[in-house]
């Protein structure tokens, strides 16, 4: 029975917290239009090269996790992981930096 209140406490603390944001960004759009104001400021817009941005981002994390694995073999598990995970997605941020670069250089 104990094992039964964390999953339904859990989904009660995202319901609260999507619920709160939701209301929140409801009255603040309201708030605006009824100054007159433009309430499209809340519509990101998203860069034409994103997904690639993530792709690359996510194909680079994936490449820390299979080289933390085998880094894991020399040192600690838990820093070769934290380690190769962060440092190839760092050096695939840049990466898909450079490309976007070039490619909106190009246009």
């Amino acid at each position: 029975m104990e094992g039964l209140f964390v999953p339904i406490g859990f989904f009660l603390a995202l319901f609260a917290i999507l619920y709160v944001y939701w209301t929140t960004r409801t009255k603040e759009r309201l708030a605006l239009v009824e100054k007159g104001m433009d309430a499209g400021i809340f519509k990101g817009e998203c860069s034409k090269y994103a997904l690639l941005k993530w792709g690359i981002f996510m194909i680079a994390v994936a490449v820390g996790v299979v080289s933390g694995f085998a880094l894991s073999r020399v040192m600690n598990e838990v820093v070769a992981f934290f380690t190769m995970i962060l440092l190839t997605g760092g050096i695939g941020l840049i990466v898909a930096y450079k490309i976007t670069d070039t490619l909106s250089s190009k246009e």
